[in-house]
């Protein structure tokens, strides 16, 4: 029986060539029960184990959208719906377009089996149907299912590494503008590796702490980094919403600056703003936390340098006597007070409400007359 069926004997012939058919799933759709079982034989012999069967097209449709399939072996007379019919259904779904269809046919219909050739199936097998030929179709779409599922792998895995690149470009952006202002760490970007330049005016703030020194000898370092954390978080959000670029911190001192790296005219009504705010952001810090700190602040007005410096570790900076004049302005000003230089005063005239602060000496410069800051004044009506 085996014999005259045309069925190979002996071990499956996927183990003699070393290939491993077991996730390979084929739909044989006849509607002979005697021809299915000839090729299901088939397929076994060859060390095919996942194998469904279909009566007619309808039922081949059915099973092939529920059910994931590699290869189809599609007669082509079946009654209800031909196999140029499940052919030309297949190819119009999205989901089943990519399956290898495998058509047979006896003599009478070689013009429709040359059809489903041309409109994409895979091969064509004619009846009675040649066991080596069989086979040789089979490993024919073995292989490229293999090859399909290698590219797919490697797309994927392409798709993985893109992703995982992207990630880690994005947290390298973040990272920068969590160091430097975002218009200098896009140059940065693009590879300039020298980036200075002079800013005509702008307004620098320094803000130091009274009373960290004796807090921080009375605390652990993870509860004086929290709170020290806590505190300027506060100050960074406020910077961040006012438009001003932090500059840095070193120990308790906090410093920003208003005009640069983009230039705008009112940088120092911003850093008047920045400063009052700072007090109320101490208060509610100091509540929050059940502290007793207190805070100077001293604002300078007038050109700088500002600039990349550093290989590794590097930080954007500024020069030039109006930082040493801002520095100075917070190290003599009062508790609770935000000092003006002259020329931050000159700017603030007839926006905010100031009160003399008498006279300080300035390296470099000599005495100056210098103000606090006291409020932002109503506008005019």
């Amino acid at each position: 029986m085996h014999e005259r069926l045309g069925l190979a004997l002996g071990p499956p012939a996927s183990v003699a060539r070393g290939v491993d058919f077991s996730d390979f799933r084929v739909l044989v759709a006849d509607d002979s029960r005697t021809l299915r079982l000839i090729l299901v034989h088939q397929l076994q012999a060859l060390g095919i184990v996942q194998i469904a069967q279909a009566k007619d097209g309808l039922k081949a449709l059915e099973m092939l959208k529920h059910q994931p399939f590699d290869l189809l072996l599609l007669d082509m007379e079946m009654p209800e719906l031909d196999g140029l019919g499940v052919l030309e259904m297949l190819r119009a779904d999205n989901r089943l377009q990519a399956l290898a269809v495998i058509v047979i046919s006896g003599a009478s219909a070689l013009e429709r089996a040359y059809q489903c050739i041309e409109i994409g199936a895979e091969d064509y097998l004619p009846k009675p149907f040649n066991p080596v030929l069989l086979k040789a179709r089979i490993f024919s779409c073995f292989e490229k299912k293999r090859l399909r599922d290698l590219e797919r792998e490697r797309l994927v895995a392409l798709d993985q590494k893109t992703q995982r690149l992207e990630l880690e470009q994005l947290k390298t952006e973040k990272l920068m503008l969590n160091i430097l202002p975002r218009a200098i760490a896009e140059r940065l970007k693009r590879g300039e590796q020298h980036i200075s330049g002079a800013y005509p005016e702008v307004s620098i703030l320094f803000s130091d702490l009274i009373g960290f020194t004796e807090m921080s000898s009375q605390i652990s370092a993870t509860e004086l980094v929290r709170l020290l954390n806590d505190l300027f978080t506060r100050f960074d959000k406020r910077a961040d919403a006012l438009g001003l670029e932090k500059i840095k911190t070193i120990g308790d001192a906090y410093m920003v600056a208003g005009g640069l790296p983009i230039p705008r005219a009112d940088h120092a009504e911003l850093c008047a703003d920045m400063a009052l705010g700072m007090f109320d952001d101490l208060a509610a810090f100091n509540q929050s936390n059940a502290q007793a700190l207190e805070m100077r602040i001293g604002i300078g007005t007038g050109p700088v340098v500002a600039g990349v410096i550093g290989y590794t570790k590097f930080s954007y900076d500024l020069w030039g006597n109006t930082v040493n004049v801002a520095s100075r302005m917070e190290s003599t000003s009062h508790p609770g007070r935000a000092q003006l230089a002259p020329a931050t005063y000159a700017a603030l005239k007839g926006r905010f409400a100031m009160e003399p602060a008498g006279a300080i000496l300035c390296k470099g410069i000599g005495k100056v007359t210098t103000h606090f800051l006291v409020r932002r004044l109503a506008p005019e009506a």
